[in-house]
Protein backbone atom coordinates (compact mmCIF):
# COMPACT_ATOMS: atom_id res chain seq x y z
CA UNK A 1 0.00 0.00 0.00
CA UNK A 2 1.54 2.94 -1.21
CA UNK A 3 0.44 6.36 0.87
CA UNK A 4 1.22 10.29 0.06
CA UNK A 5 1.07 13.11 2.53
CA UNK A 6 0.02 15.94 2.45
CA UNK A 7 0.92 17.96 5.45
CA UNK A 8 -0.03 21.48 4.70
CA UNK A 9 0.22 23.26 8.28
CA UNK A 10 -0.85 20.14 9.90
CA UNK A 11 1.79 19.19 11.81
CA UNK A 12 2.39 22.53 13.00
CA UNK A 13 -1.12 22.11 14.96
CA UNK A 14 -1.60 20.05 18.05
CA UNK A 15 -3.74 17.16 18.31
CA UNK A 16 -5.49 17.70 21.77
CA UNK A 17 -6.67 14.20 23.51
CA UNK A 18 -8.32 13.91 26.42
CA UNK A 19 -8.07 10.60 28.80
CA UNK A 20 -10.99 9.89 30.78
CA UNK A 21 -10.27 7.84 34.08
CA UNK A 22 -13.57 6.29 34.86
CA UNK A 23 -15.05 4.59 37.66
CA UNK A 24 -17.66 2.15 35.54
CA UNK A 25 -19.66 -0.19 37.74
CA UNK A 26 -20.28 -3.82 36.32
CA UNK A 27 -23.86 -3.52 34.56
CA UNK A 28 -24.74 0.13 35.06
CA UNK A 29 -25.59 0.54 31.92
CA UNK A 30 -27.30 3.90 32.28
CA UNK A 31 -25.12 5.24 34.61
CA UNK A 32 -21.87 4.38 32.70
CA UNK A 33 -23.54 6.37 29.55
CA UNK A 34 -24.53 9.04 31.68
CA UNK A 35 -20.89 9.19 32.92
CA UNK A 36 -19.18 8.91 29.80
CA UNK A 37 -22.02 11.98 28.90
CA UNK A 38 -20.48 14.68 31.24
CA UNK A 39 -16.70 13.67 30.64
CA UNK A 40 -17.60 14.07 26.56
CA UNK A 41 -19.01 17.14 27.63
CA UNK A 42 -16.09 17.90 29.77
CA UNK A 43 -13.39 16.89 26.67
CA UNK A 44 -16.06 19.62 24.63
CA UNK A 45 -15.43 22.51 26.67
CA UNK A 46 -11.45 22.53 26.38
CA UNK A 47 -11.99 22.16 22.67
CA UNK A 48 -10.57 18.33 22.58
CA UNK A 49 -10.10 16.69 19.37
CA UNK A 50 -10.41 13.06 20.88
CA UNK A 51 -11.10 11.80 24.06
CA UNK A 52 -10.97 8.05 25.20
CA UNK A 53 -12.68 5.93 27.69
CA UNK A 54 -11.18 2.81 29.66
CA UNK A 55 -12.04 -1.18 28.48
CA UNK A 56 -15.55 -2.01 28.83
CA UNK A 57 -16.30 1.17 30.10
CA UNK A 58 -20.02 1.31 28.94
CA UNK A 59 -20.38 -2.02 30.59
CA UNK A 60 -17.94 -2.13 33.25
CA UNK A 61 -15.22 -4.90 33.78
CA UNK A 62 -15.33 -7.38 33.91
CA UNK A 63 -18.86 -8.28 33.39
CA UNK A 64 -18.02 -11.70 33.85
CA UNK A 65 -21.08 -14.49 33.13
CA UNK A 66 -23.42 -11.56 32.61
CA UNK A 67 -21.36 -11.62 28.98
CA UNK A 68 -23.39 -14.65 28.63
CA UNK A 69 -26.86 -13.31 28.58
CA UNK A 70 -28.20 -11.98 24.74
CA UNK A 71 -30.43 -9.74 26.72
CA UNK A 72 -27.46 -7.95 28.03
CA UNK A 73 -25.22 -7.95 24.83
CA UNK A 74 -28.28 -5.88 23.39
CA UNK A 75 -28.96 -3.23 25.77
CA UNK A 76 -24.87 -2.51 25.58
CA UNK A 77 -25.09 -2.01 22.08
CA UNK A 78 -28.03 -0.31 22.33
CA UNK A 79 -26.24 2.21 25.02
CA UNK A 80 -23.60 2.57 22.92
CA UNK A 81 -25.93 4.58 20.19
CA UNK A 82 -26.67 6.60 22.68
CA UNK A 83 -23.05 7.41 23.15
CA UNK A 84 -22.89 7.53 19.42
CA UNK A 85 -25.25 10.52 19.15
CA UNK A 86 -23.94 12.19 21.75
CA UNK A 87 -20.60 12.83 20.28
CA UNK A 88 -21.54 15.84 17.72
CA UNK A 89 -18.22 18.19 17.57
CA UNK A 90 -15.44 15.33 19.17
CA UNK A 91 -14.19 11.82 18.57
CA UNK A 92 -14.66 9.67 21.13
CA UNK A 93 -13.10 5.94 21.65
CA UNK A 94 -15.11 3.93 24.29
CA UNK A 95 -14.32 0.49 25.13
CA UNK A 96 -17.93 -1.59 24.60
CA UNK A 97 -18.88 -5.20 23.89
CA UNK A 98 -19.46 -5.81 20.49
CA UNK A 99 -21.78 -8.35 18.79
CA UNK A 100 -20.76 -9.19 15.65
CA UNK A 101 -19.87 -12.69 13.73
CA UNK A 102 -18.84 -13.34 17.61
CA UNK A 103 -18.42 -11.76 20.48
CA UNK A 104 -15.57 -8.59 20.99
CA UNK A 105 -13.70 -7.12 23.56
CA UNK A 106 -13.89 -3.92 21.77
CA UNK A 107 -13.36 0.17 21.26
CA UNK A 108 -15.65 1.94 19.35
CA UNK A 109 -13.95 5.10 17.25
CA UNK A 110 -17.02 7.89 17.14
CA UNK A 111 -16.39 10.68 15.37
CA UNK A 112 -18.96 13.46 14.93
CA UNK A 113 -22.08 11.38 15.78
CA UNK A 114 -21.42 8.18 13.79
CA UNK A 115 -19.74 5.31 14.45
CA UNK A 116 -16.51 5.00 12.05
CA UNK A 117 -15.23 1.50 12.83
CA UNK A 118 -14.57 -0.28 15.70
CA UNK A 119 -10.99 -2.19 17.29
CA UNK A 120 -11.05 -5.60 18.55
CA UNK A 121 -9.00 -6.48 21.46
CA UNK A 122 -6.30 -9.01 19.94
CA UNK A 123 -4.22 -10.47 22.50
CA UNK A 124 -7.01 -12.09 25.05
CA UNK A 125 -5.38 -12.79 28.74
CA UNK A 126 -6.73 -15.45 30.76
CA UNK A 127 -4.16 -15.76 33.71
CA UNK A 128 -4.67 -14.85 37.32
CA UNK A 129 -7.99 -12.98 37.67
CA UNK A 130 -8.64 -13.23 33.59
CA UNK A 131 -10.73 -15.48 31.71
CA UNK A 132 -11.22 -13.31 28.63
CA UNK A 133 -10.93 -16.72 26.47
CA UNK A 134 -14.57 -17.53 27.82
CA UNK A 135 -16.39 -14.97 26.45
CA UNK A 136 -14.43 -13.27 23.48
CA UNK A 137 -13.08 -14.08 20.11
CA UNK A 138 -9.56 -12.21 19.06
CA UNK A 139 -9.19 -9.51 17.10
CA UNK A 140 -7.32 -10.32 13.69
CA UNK A 141 -7.05 -6.86 12.03
CA UNK A 142 -5.51 -3.50 13.66
CA UNK A 143 -7.52 0.28 12.39
CA UNK A 144 -5.61 3.43 12.04
CA UNK A 145 -7.54 6.48 11.63
CA UNK A 146 -6.45 9.40 9.56
CA UNK A 147 -7.82 12.54 11.03
CA UNK A 148 -6.74 15.50 8.97
CA UNK A 149 -3.11 13.54 7.87
CA UNK A 150 -2.41 12.87 11.71
CA UNK A 151 -2.20 8.56 12.03
CA UNK A 152 -4.09 7.77 15.04
CA UNK A 153 -3.57 3.47 16.06
CA UNK A 154 -6.08 2.48 18.71
CA UNK A 155 -5.40 -0.94 20.32
CA UNK A 156 -6.75 -2.68 24.20
CA UNK A 157 -5.06 -3.13 27.26
CA UNK A 158 -3.11 -6.55 26.94
CA UNK A 159 -2.26 -5.76 23.34
CA UNK A 160 0.00 -3.26 24.52
CA UNK A 161 2.26 -5.66 26.63
CA UNK A 162 3.59 -7.76 23.19
CA UNK A 163 6.75 -5.93 21.77
CA UNK A 164 5.52 -7.89 18.06
CA UNK A 165 1.78 -7.27 19.10
CA UNK A 166 -0.45 -4.28 17.54
CA UNK A 167 1.59 -1.08 18.29
CA UNK A 168 4.78 -2.60 16.07
CA UNK A 169 1.82 -3.30 13.00
CA UNK A 170 -0.11 -0.12 13.40
CA UNK A 171 3.13 2.37 14.37
CA UNK A 172 5.58 0.70 11.88
CA UNK A 173 2.89 -0.88 8.77
CA UNK A 174 0.42 2.11 9.48
CA UNK A 175 3.02 4.88 10.16
CA UNK A 176 0.42 5.86 13.08
CA UNK A 177 2.18 8.66 15.25
CA UNK A 178 -0.17 8.32 18.11
CA UNK A 179 -1.14 5.03 19.60
CA UNK A 180 -4.18 5.31 21.87
CA UNK A 181 -4.41 1.95 24.26
CA UNK A 182 -7.56 1.68 26.50
CA UNK A 183 -7.69 -0.29 29.88
CA UNK A 184 -9.30 -2.06 33.13
CA UNK A 185 -6.05 -3.04 34.50
CA UNK A 186 -6.13 -4.11 38.18
CA UNK A 187 -4.13 -2.63 40.98
CA UNK A 188 -1.72 -4.51 42.60
CA UNK A 189 1.33 -3.00 44.45
CA UNK A 190 3.98 -1.90 42.47
CA UNK A 191 2.29 -2.69 39.16
CA UNK A 192 2.11 1.13 38.23
CA UNK A 193 5.92 1.46 37.64
CA UNK A 194 5.90 -1.79 35.68
CA UNK A 195 3.53 -0.23 33.42
CA UNK A 196 5.31 2.71 33.20
CA UNK A 197 8.21 0.86 32.23
CA UNK A 198 6.58 -0.96 29.82
CA UNK A 199 4.87 1.92 28.34
CA UNK A 200 7.92 4.25 27.92
CA UNK A 201 9.67 1.07 25.71
CA UNK A 202 6.83 0.10 23.65
CA UNK A 203 6.62 4.37 23.10
CA UNK A 204 10.07 4.52 22.18
CA UNK A 205 11.01 1.89 20.37
CA UNK A 206 8.22 2.48 17.48
CA UNK A 207 8.58 6.10 17.84
CA UNK A 208 5.08 7.05 18.84
CA UNK A 209 3.19 8.94 21.22
CA UNK A 210 1.20 6.50 23.88
CA UNK A 211 -1.93 7.72 25.46
CA UNK A 212 -2.52 4.84 27.80
CA UNK A 213 -6.29 5.44 30.03
CA UNK A 214 -7.04 2.93 32.94
CA UNK A 215 -9.91 2.26 34.79
CA UNK A 216 -10.81 3.99 38.27
CA UNK A 217 -11.98 1.97 41.27
CA UNK A 218 -13.47 -1.17 42.97
CA UNK A 219 -15.54 -4.11 41.61
CA UNK A 220 -15.73 -7.40 43.71
CA UNK A 221 -12.04 -8.74 44.38
CA UNK A 222 -10.29 -6.11 42.35
CA UNK A 223 -9.18 -2.33 42.12
CA UNK A 224 -8.71 -0.27 39.49
CA UNK A 225 -5.86 2.22 40.56
CA UNK A 226 -6.13 4.42 37.22
CA UNK A 227 -2.76 5.96 36.32
CA UNK A 228 -3.09 7.05 33.14
CA UNK A 229 -0.54 8.45 31.00
CA UNK A 230 1.19 9.93 28.18
CA UNK A 231 4.40 8.97 26.80
CA UNK A 232 6.41 11.11 23.91
CA UNK A 233 8.07 8.93 21.04
CA UNK A 234 11.48 9.69 22.97
CA UNK A 235 9.60 7.58 26.07
CA UNK A 236 10.03 10.84 28.29
CA UNK A 237 6.06 10.81 30.78
CA UNK A 238 4.33 13.79 29.65
CA UNK A 239 1.70 13.58 31.62
CA UNK A 240 0.45 11.70 34.50
CA UNK A 241 -3.22 11.61 36.80
CA UNK A 242 -3.56 10.88 40.04
CA UNK A 243 -3.99 7.10 41.40
CA UNK A 244 -7.67 6.07 42.61
CA UNK A 245 -9.29 9.07 41.09
CA UNK A 246 -11.42 9.92 38.44
CA UNK A 247 -9.93 12.84 36.55
CA UNK A 248 -10.37 14.34 32.49
CA UNK A 249 -6.67 14.05 31.64
CA UNK A 250 -6.04 17.02 29.36
CA UNK A 251 -2.68 17.14 26.97
CA UNK A 252 -1.46 18.62 23.65
CA UNK A 253 0.76 16.10 21.06
CA UNK A 254 2.22 17.99 18.86
CA UNK A 255 3.34 15.60 15.69
CA UNK A 256 5.99 17.16 14.57
CA UNK A 257 8.57 15.61 16.93
CA UNK A 258 7.59 12.44 15.83
CA UNK A 259 8.40 12.99 12.20
CA UNK A 260 10.98 14.48 13.31
CA UNK A 261 12.49 11.24 15.38
CA UNK A 262 11.72 9.12 12.64
CA UNK A 263 13.57 11.25 9.65
CA UNK A 264 16.67 10.75 12.14
CA UNK A 265 16.06 7.17 12.52
CA UNK A 266 17.94 5.00 9.40
CA UNK A 267 16.98 1.76 11.54
CA UNK A 268 12.94 2.68 10.93
CA UNK A 269 13.51 2.53 7.09
CA UNK A 270 15.38 -0.80 7.25
CA UNK A 271 12.68 -2.25 9.34
CA UNK A 272 9.49 -0.72 7.00
CA UNK A 273 11.35 -2.63 3.99
CA UNK A 274 11.14 -5.55 5.71
CA UNK A 275 8.14 -5.36 7.13
CA UNK A 276 4.67 -6.17 5.85
CA UNK A 277 1.69 -5.30 6.81
CA UNK A 278 -1.06 -4.52 4.41
CA UNK A 279 -3.54 -7.03 5.15
CA UNK A 280 -3.38 -6.49 8.77
CA UNK A 281 -3.66 -3.06 8.88
CA UNK A 282 -7.48 -1.76 8.59
CA UNK A 283 -7.18 2.63 7.70
CA UNK A 284 -10.12 4.86 8.11
CA UNK A 285 -9.70 8.66 6.61
CA UNK A 286 -12.00 11.24 9.15
CA UNK A 287 -12.81 14.12 6.99
CA UNK A 288 -12.83 16.31 10.75
CA UNK A 289 -10.04 18.89 10.68
CA UNK A 290 -8.11 19.25 13.97
CA UNK A 291 -9.39 22.32 16.05
CA UNK A 292 -7.16 24.96 15.78
CA UNK A 293 -5.82 25.83 19.86
CA UNK A 294 -4.96 28.97 21.05
CA UNK A 295 -2.29 28.35 23.68
CA UNK A 296 -0.91 24.51 24.44
CA UNK A 297 -2.02 22.13 27.29
CA UNK A 298 1.24 19.92 28.55
CA UNK A 299 -1.07 17.94 31.02
CA UNK A 300 -0.16 17.63 34.91
CA UNK A 301 2.24 14.76 35.81
CA UNK A 302 1.03 13.68 39.54
CA UNK A 303 3.46 12.62 41.72
CA UNK A 304 3.20 8.48 42.50
CA UNK A 305 2.23 7.95 46.45
CA UNK A 306 4.55 6.09 48.25
CA UNK A 307 4.38 2.38 49.43
CA UNK A 308 2.19 2.77 51.94
CA UNK A 309 -0.18 5.47 51.20
CA UNK A 310 -0.52 3.53 47.61
CA UNK A 311 -1.52 0.68 49.27
CA UNK A 312 -4.03 2.11 51.87
CA UNK A 313 -5.84 4.18 49.27
CA UNK A 314 -6.17 0.42 47.01
CA UNK A 315 -8.48 -0.51 50.13
CA UNK A 316 -9.95 1.95 50.87
CA UNK A 317 -11.26 2.77 47.28
CA UNK A 318 -12.48 -1.10 47.40
CA UNK A 319 -13.68 -1.13 50.19
CA UNK A 320 -15.99 2.15 49.49
CA UNK A 321 -17.08 0.66 45.99
CA UNK A 322 -18.19 -2.56 46.96
CA UNK A 323 -19.97 -1.22 49.75
CA UNK A 324 -21.57 1.83 47.90
CA UNK A 325 -21.89 -0.01 44.09
CA UNK A 326 -23.69 -3.14 46.75
CA UNK A 327 -26.38 -0.85 48.02
CA UNK A 328 -25.33 -0.57 51.31
CA UNK A 329 -24.96 2.30 53.77
CA UNK A 330 -23.31 1.33 56.87
CA UNK A 331 -20.60 -1.25 57.85
CA UNK A 332 -20.00 -3.00 60.65
CA UNK A 333 -16.52 -4.67 62.28
CA UNK A 334 -15.86 -6.56 65.29
CA UNK A 335 -13.40 -4.68 67.19
CA UNK A 336 -10.98 -6.55 69.52
CA UNK A 337 -8.75 -4.13 70.50
CA UNK A 338 -6.22 -5.73 68.00
CA UNK A 339 -4.22 -4.58 64.98
CA UNK A 340 -6.76 -6.15 62.22
CA UNK A 341 -9.78 -4.50 63.81
CA UNK A 342 -8.66 -1.43 64.40
CA UNK A 343 -7.03 -1.07 60.86
CA UNK A 344 -9.86 -2.19 59.11
CA UNK A 345 -11.93 0.48 60.85
CA UNK A 346 -9.60 2.93 59.94
CA UNK A 347 -10.11 1.86 56.80
CA UNK A 348 -13.95 2.11 56.62
CA UNK A 349 -14.35 5.44 58.53
CA UNK A 350 -11.40 7.08 55.38
CA UNK A 351 -13.91 5.29 52.84
CA UNK A 352 -17.46 5.68 53.84
CA UNK A 353 -17.45 8.26 57.22
CA UNK A 354 -17.60 7.58 60.54
CA UNK A 355 -21.32 7.85 60.76
CA UNK A 356 -21.47 5.01 58.63
CA UNK A 357 -19.31 2.84 60.71
CA UNK A 358 -20.41 0.61 63.66
CA UNK A 359 -18.29 -1.16 66.32
CA UNK A 360 -18.72 -4.05 68.16
CA UNK A 361 -16.96 -5.34 71.31
CA UNK A 362 -17.44 -8.46 72.59
CA UNK A 363 -15.32 -9.42 75.74
CA UNK A 364 -14.88 -13.07 76.69
CA UNK A 365 -13.22 -14.35 80.50
CA UNK A 366 -10.30 -14.19 78.70
CA UNK A 367 -10.01 -11.02 77.08
CA UNK A 368 -7.77 -8.35 79.02
CA UNK A 369 -8.61 -4.95 80.19
CA UNK A 370 -5.62 -3.78 78.14
CA UNK A 371 -7.25 -4.84 74.76
CA UNK A 372 -10.76 -2.76 75.91
CA UNK A 373 -9.24 -0.13 76.88
CA UNK A 374 -7.73 -0.20 73.34
CA UNK A 375 -10.95 -1.03 71.47
CA UNK A 376 -12.24 2.07 73.55
CA UNK A 377 -9.60 4.52 72.51
CA UNK A 378 -9.64 4.01 68.73
CA UNK A 379 -13.47 4.34 68.86
CA UNK A 380 -12.81 7.63 70.69
CA UNK A 381 -10.21 8.74 68.62
CA UNK A 382 -12.68 7.50 65.11
CA UNK A 383 -15.56 8.92 66.46
CA UNK A 384 -17.57 5.99 65.62
CA UNK A 385 -20.05 4.51 67.29
CA UNK A 386 -19.77 1.26 69.55
CA UNK A 387 -21.55 -1.61 70.85
CA UNK A 388 -20.26 -3.84 74.09
CA UNK A 389 -22.00 -7.26 74.19
CA UNK A 390 -20.11 -9.86 76.31
CA UNK A 391 -20.39 -13.18 75.31
CA UNK A 392 -19.51 -15.08 78.72
CA UNK A 393 -23.00 -15.89 79.93
CA UNK A 394 -23.58 -17.16 75.56
CA UNK A 395 -20.55 -19.26 75.47
CA UNK A 396 -21.85 -20.92 79.59
CA UNK A 397 -24.57 -21.59 77.87
CA UNK A 398 -22.98 -23.31 74.76
CA UNK A 399 -20.80 -25.36 77.26
CA UNK A 400 -23.86 -26.64 79.57
CA UNK A 401 -25.98 -27.91 76.51
CA UNK A 402 -22.42 -29.43 74.79
CA UNK A 403 -21.34 -30.49 78.05
CA UNK A 404 -22.87 -34.25 78.12
CA UNK A 405 -21.98 -34.84 74.37
CA UNK A 406 -18.06 -33.80 75.62
CA UNK A 407 -17.85 -35.74 78.77
CA UNK A 408 -14.85 -37.18 79.30
CA UNK A 409 -12.72 -34.74 76.80
CA UNK A 410 -10.31 -32.67 77.11
CA UNK A 411 -10.56 -28.90 76.24
CA UNK A 412 -9.30 -27.63 73.08
CA UNK A 413 -9.84 -25.58 69.80
CA UNK A 414 -13.09 -26.50 69.82
CA UNK A 415 -14.12 -24.09 72.83
CA UNK A 416 -11.71 -21.68 71.29
CA UNK A 417 -14.39 -22.09 68.15
CA UNK A 418 -17.34 -21.65 69.95
CA UNK A 419 -16.20 -18.45 71.23
CA UNK A 420 -15.20 -16.88 67.84
CA UNK A 421 -18.82 -18.57 66.51
CA UNK A 422 -20.94 -16.46 68.84
CA UNK A 423 -19.29 -13.37 67.91
CA UNK A 424 -20.02 -14.34 64.49
CA UNK A 425 -23.34 -15.12 64.85
CA UNK A 426 -23.79 -12.15 67.49
CA UNK A 427 -22.14 -10.03 64.03
CA UNK A 428 -24.29 -11.38 61.54
CA UNK A 429 -27.81 -10.52 63.72
CA UNK A 430 -26.85 -7.42 63.66
CA UNK A 431 -26.18 -7.07 60.30
CA UNK A 432 -29.86 -8.78 59.67
CA UNK A 433 -31.68 -6.89 61.89
CA UNK A 434 -30.06 -3.12 60.92
CA UNK A 435 -28.97 -3.50 57.69
CA UNK A 436 -25.13 -3.31 58.02
CA UNK A 437 -22.67 -4.94 56.13
CA UNK A 438 -20.25 -6.76 58.48
CA UNK A 439 -16.42 -6.59 57.29
CA UNK A 440 -14.33 -9.06 58.39
CA UNK A 441 -10.75 -8.05 59.84
CA UNK A 442 -8.73 -11.68 58.90
CA UNK A 443 -5.03 -11.00 56.91
CA UNK A 444 -3.31 -12.74 54.36
CA UNK A 445 -1.18 -14.76 56.96
CA UNK A 446 -3.90 -15.93 58.81
CA UNK A 447 -5.90 -16.65 55.78
CA UNK A 448 -3.54 -18.56 54.28
CA UNK A 449 -2.78 -20.91 57.08
CA UNK A 450 -6.03 -21.45 58.50
CA UNK A 451 -5.47 -19.57 61.45
CA UNK A 452 -9.16 -18.29 61.36
CA UNK A 453 -12.45 -19.43 62.24
CA UNK A 454 -15.08 -20.85 59.55
CA UNK A 455 -18.15 -19.39 60.49
CA UNK A 456 -16.68 -17.51 63.30
CA UNK A 457 -14.22 -14.62 62.40
CA UNK A 458 -14.64 -15.37 58.98
CA UNK A 459 -18.46 -14.40 58.69
CA UNK A 460 -19.07 -11.43 57.14
CA UNK A 461 -19.58 -9.79 54.19
CA UNK A 462 -16.34 -8.21 52.26
CA UNK A 463 -12.88 -9.35 53.78
CA UNK A 464 -10.99 -6.08 53.45
CA UNK A 465 -7.67 -6.98 54.32
CA UNK A 466 -7.60 -10.90 53.11
CA UNK A 467 -4.65 -9.52 50.73
CA UNK A 468 -2.67 -8.07 53.16
CA UNK A 469 0.19 -10.00 54.85
CA UNK A 470 0.43 -8.91 58.41
CA UNK A 471 3.71 -7.52 58.64
CA UNK A 472 2.04 -5.18 56.47
CA UNK A 473 -0.67 -4.20 58.71
CA UNK A 474 1.70 -3.01 61.01
CA UNK A 475 3.15 -0.66 58.42
CA UNK A 476 -0.18 0.51 57.23
CA UNK A 477 -1.72 0.80 60.87
CA UNK A 478 1.92 2.89 61.42
CA UNK A 479 1.18 4.86 58.29
CA UNK A 480 -2.70 5.99 59.52
CA UNK A 481 -1.12 7.21 62.34
CA UNK A 482 1.79 8.98 60.28
CA UNK A 483 -0.46 10.63 57.88
CA UNK A 484 -3.27 11.93 60.86
CA UNK A 485 -0.55 13.38 62.37
CA UNK A 486 -1.95 11.57 65.70
CA UNK A 487 -2.15 8.27 66.99
CA UNK A 488 -5.58 7.55 65.87
CA UNK A 489 -4.87 3.63 66.65
CA UNK A 490 -3.18 3.31 70.11
CA UNK A 491 0.84 2.58 70.35
CA UNK A 492 -0.25 0.21 72.59
CA UNK A 493 -1.44 -1.44 69.76
CA UNK A 494 1.23 -1.53 67.50
CA UNK A 495 3.61 -3.06 70.22
CA UNK A 496 1.66 -6.10 72.20
CA UNK A 497 2.09 -9.64 70.95
CA UNK A 498 -0.60 -10.44 68.31
CA UNK A 499 -3.32 -12.98 70.38
CA UNK A 500 -6.75 -14.25 69.64
CA UNK A 501 -7.81 -13.93 72.97
CA UNK A 502 -9.44 -17.30 73.31
CA UNK A 503 -7.36 -19.40 76.21
CA UNK A 504 -5.55 -18.05 78.89
CA UNK A 505 -2.17 -16.32 78.04
CA UNK A 506 -2.50 -17.40 74.09
CA UNK A 507 0.04 -15.57 71.49
CA UNK A 508 0.15 -16.00 67.83
CA UNK A 509 3.18 -17.60 68.18
CA UNK A 510 2.01 -20.55 69.90
CA UNK A 511 0.92 -21.74 67.22
CA UNK A 512 2.70 -19.96 64.31
CA UNK A 513 6.22 -19.41 63.27
CA UNK A 514 7.04 -15.66 64.30
CA UNK A 515 5.50 -12.87 61.42
CA UNK A 516 8.58 -12.15 60.11
CA UNK A 517 9.29 -15.91 58.81
CA UNK A 518 5.96 -16.50 57.72
CA UNK A 519 4.74 -13.81 55.69
CA UNK A 520 8.23 -14.68 53.83
CA UNK A 521 7.81 -18.08 53.18
CA UNK A 522 4.01 -17.14 52.28
CA UNK A 523 4.75 -15.12 49.90
CA UNK A 524 7.51 -17.60 48.12
CA UNK A 525 5.26 -20.16 48.01
CA UNK A 526 1.79 -18.70 47.33
CA UNK A 527 2.84 -15.72 45.42
CA UNK A 528 5.95 -17.22 43.37
CA UNK A 529 4.91 -21.06 43.53
CA UNK A 530 7.82 -22.11 44.88
CA UNK A 531 8.83 -25.39 46.12
CA UNK A 532 9.67 -26.64 49.61
CA UNK A 533 12.75 -26.98 48.53
CA UNK A 534 13.65 -23.55 47.01
CA UNK A 535 12.27 -21.79 50.11
CA UNK A 536 14.79 -24.15 52.29
CA UNK A 537 17.19 -23.14 49.81
CA UNK A 538 16.42 -19.16 50.20
CA UNK A 539 17.82 -19.84 54.45
CA UNK A 540 14.84 -20.93 55.93
CA UNK A 541 14.25 -24.23 58.28
CA UNK A 542 13.16 -27.06 55.85
CA UNK A 543 10.64 -28.34 59.57
CA UNK A 544 9.03 -24.91 59.35
CA UNK A 545 8.44 -24.49 55.74
CA UNK A 546 6.90 -28.09 55.90
CA UNK A 547 5.22 -26.84 58.84
CA UNK A 548 3.60 -23.84 56.58
CA UNK A 549 3.41 -25.73 53.11
CA UNK A 550 1.01 -28.50 55.15
CA UNK A 551 -1.21 -25.49 56.71
CA UNK A 552 -1.93 -23.90 53.21
CA UNK A 553 -2.66 -27.21 51.92
CA UNK A 554 -5.08 -28.36 54.45
CA UNK A 555 -6.88 -25.01 55.01
CA UNK A 556 -8.13 -24.89 50.96
CA UNK A 557 -11.35 -25.66 52.00
CA UNK A 558 -11.43 -22.86 54.36
CA UNK A 559 -10.49 -20.14 51.96
CA UNK A 560 -12.81 -21.46 49.38
CA UNK A 561 -15.69 -20.33 51.82
CA UNK A 562 -14.37 -16.95 53.03
CA UNK A 563 -16.22 -13.44 51.62
CA UNK A 564 -14.65 -12.36 48.93
CA UNK A 565 -11.70 -9.20 49.97
CA UNK A 566 -9.62 -6.75 47.51
CA UNK A 567 -6.41 -7.99 45.43
CA UNK A 568 -3.63 -5.87 46.27
CA UNK A 569 -1.17 -8.38 45.83
CA UNK A 570 0.36 -10.30 42.68
CA UNK A 571 -1.39 -13.44 43.61
CA UNK A 572 -4.64 -13.43 45.93
CA UNK A 573 -6.38 -15.46 47.86
CA UNK A 574 -9.47 -15.52 45.50
CA UNK A 575 -9.43 -15.94 41.48
CA UNK A 576 -5.65 -15.56 41.22
CA UNK A 577 -5.45 -18.77 43.48
CA UNK A 578 -7.19 -22.06 42.04
CA UNK A 579 -5.86 -25.02 44.07
CA UNK A 580 -8.21 -28.19 44.27
CA UNK A 581 -9.81 -28.82 47.57
CA UNK A 582 -9.05 -32.01 47.19
CA UNK A 583 -5.97 -33.06 46.66
CA UNK A 584 -3.06 -35.54 47.18
CA UNK A 585 -0.08 -33.96 45.89
CA UNK A 586 2.34 -33.13 48.72
CA UNK A 587 5.52 -31.83 49.01
CA UNK A 588 8.22 -33.71 51.39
Amino acid sequence: MERYYITKNNYMNLLRIALAQMNSSVGGLEKNGDKIKQFINAAKKQHTDIVIFPELALTGYPPEDLLLKPGFIKASMNALKDIVDYTKGISAVVGFVELGADLYNSAAFINNGKLVSTAKKAFLPNYGVFDEYRYFQRGTTFPVYIMDSVRIGVNICEDIWYPDGPVLYQALGGDAEIILNINASPYHTGKQVTRERMLATRAQDNAVTVAYVNMVGGQDELVFDGGSVVFSESGELIARTRLFEEELLVVDIDVTGILRTRLHDPRRREDKLAFDADMLIEEYTIGTEIKAKQGRIKGAIHDLPGCDKELYTALVTGTRDYVIKNGFKKVLIGLSGGVDSSLVACIAVDALGKNNVMGVFMPSMYNSNESREDAYALVKNLGIDLKDIPITDAYNAYIKTLGPHFKGLKTDITEENVQARIRGNILMALSNKFGWLVLTTGNKSEMSVGYATLYGDMAGGYAVIKDVFKNSVYGLAMYKNTSAGRDIIPQRVLSKPPTAELRPNQKDEDSLPPYSVLDPILAMLIEEDMSVEEVVSAGYPRKTVLQVQHLIDVSEYKRRQAPPGIKVTKKALGKDRRMPITNRYKER
